[in-house]
């Protein structure tokens, strides 16, 4: 491949012109819908201490392969038929992740480690090769990046051929190896760090690629309501607990969409280092946040099959430590472009953590009922007070 033909593969930059989302990216986010999905489940089958250890796992590799994807989409041009193939491929590695996920400490957990290694290090091969040696920068970029996604892959295979607590041990450090990796600009031997002024990126596009896997979640979300709703018989009580879970829901997209999304994707466009605030603020800080979804997705399940009665610890757990998790990584993530902590999410986050002392003495029903009025305290508050005082 010439060097005009590999570069004729990245994204045209155009200044001040936001490069959208394509139907390949679009296509290629089904595949994740699954995964979601299926990192659900997996969590409200296995929701023991160890349990919710292995899924946390799971679930940081499935973001983690998404967002690095999104990162390698941002540079190159699905638009390419080259380009186009690599996500074509991508989907089948990730049908396999996915569909081995909830045997993934069992008898799956080979499969789960070649596609994830495949696809992390696969992707980053290809970058590699497209980028002309006419670009230096970018070139050595895909070299550091191709060195540390290498290295995890080697504990990925490891700890896939290992089995019991070993393999959570060698996954584990997998995931620590790419995760502080951002962090250390992909040092290697020899030829050091990169710059951040070397990640050269499009920030509305990445914005609106981790805004789109909100959606994926909170889909989801609204899937297993509607899927758990419709095999009940209807009641008074299931009917209540139906309107709170998606009230609950609506208020979480009202949190992140009503405001912060659009001024993030903003504040990204205009930024002079985009590539430092895609990586904290769209890579690292939007894990809790759709992790909160995911497990409130768990306690919307358990509420509308069970209503009445205690709570027990699996609907206190997923019930108030689903929306922590989504209010804990949207102030961090508002933070990161506003300069400042919102009021409201700090409001939202104690009084969750002041339910929680009771939860277990309320019906799956009530506590539902009560999480649900806090988001949507939060969602008014944050509308109201941002129209009115944008430092709150």
């Amino acid at each position: 491949m010439t060097d005009n033909a590999r570069g004729a593969l990245f994204r045209p930059i155009v200044p001040h012109q936001h490069s959208r989302v394509t139907y390949a990216e679009l296509f290629f986010d089904l595949v994740f819908v699954f995964a979601v999905t299926q990192i659900s489940h997996t969590l409200l089958a296995h929701f023991t201490p160890l349990g919710v250890l292995q899924v946390t796992l799971l679930f940081l590799a499935v973001w983690w392969v998404w967002v690095f994807t999104s990162w390698i989409t941002n540079w190159l041009n699905p638009e390419k038929t080259p380009v186009r193939l690599l996500l074509f491929a991508m989907m089948l590695g990730g049908l396999v992740l996915s569909t081995s996920i909830p045997a993934a400490f069992d008898g799956r957990g080979l499969w789960f480690a070649i596609a994830y290694a495949a696809m992390q290090v696969g992707k980053t091969v290809f970058l590699w090769i497209s980028t002309p040696p006419s670009r230096p920068l970018a070139r050595m970029n895909a070299i550091r990046i191709t060195a540390w996604l290498s290295m995890s892959a080697i504990f990925w295979i490891a700890g896939g051929l290992a089995q019991g607590e070993l393999r959570l041990v060698l996954w584990a450090i997998a995931l620590a190896i790419e995760y502080i990796s951002p962090a250390m600009r992909f040092w290697i031997p020899r030829y050091g760090a990169s710059s951040v002024a070397d990640w050269v990126i499009e920030g509305g596009h990445m914005a609106e690629r981790c805004a789109l896997f909100v959606i994926i979640a909170l889909g989801e979300s609204v899937v297993v309501t509607g899927a758990t709703f419709a095999e009940l018989a209807w009641s008074a009580e299931s009917l209540a607990a139906f309107v709170s879970v998606l009230a609950g829901s609506i208020a979480m997209w009202w949190i992140y969409f009503h405001i912060g999304a659009e001024a993030g994707s903003e504040q990204i466009s205009r930024s002079s280092e985009p590539g430092r605030l895609a990586r904290l603020a769209y890579t690292y800080l939007h894990m809790p946040i759709v992790a909160g979804i995911i497990v409130a997705a768990v306690a919307d399940e358990l509420v509308l099959k069970h209503p009445s009665g205690h709570s027990d610890p699996k609907t206190v757990i997923s019930a108030i430590g689903g929306p922590l998790l989504f209010l804990f990584g949207t102030v961090l993530f508002k933070h990161s472009f506003r300069g400042f902590l919102q009021l409201s999410h700090g409001a939202g986050i104690i009084a969750l953590c002041v339910l929680a002392w009771f939860a277990s003495e309320l019906s799956p029903l009530l506590l539902s009922v009560l999480t649900t009025a806090i988001m949507i305290m939060v969602a008014v508050w944050e509308s109201i007070s941002l129209r009115s005082d944008p430092a709150e």
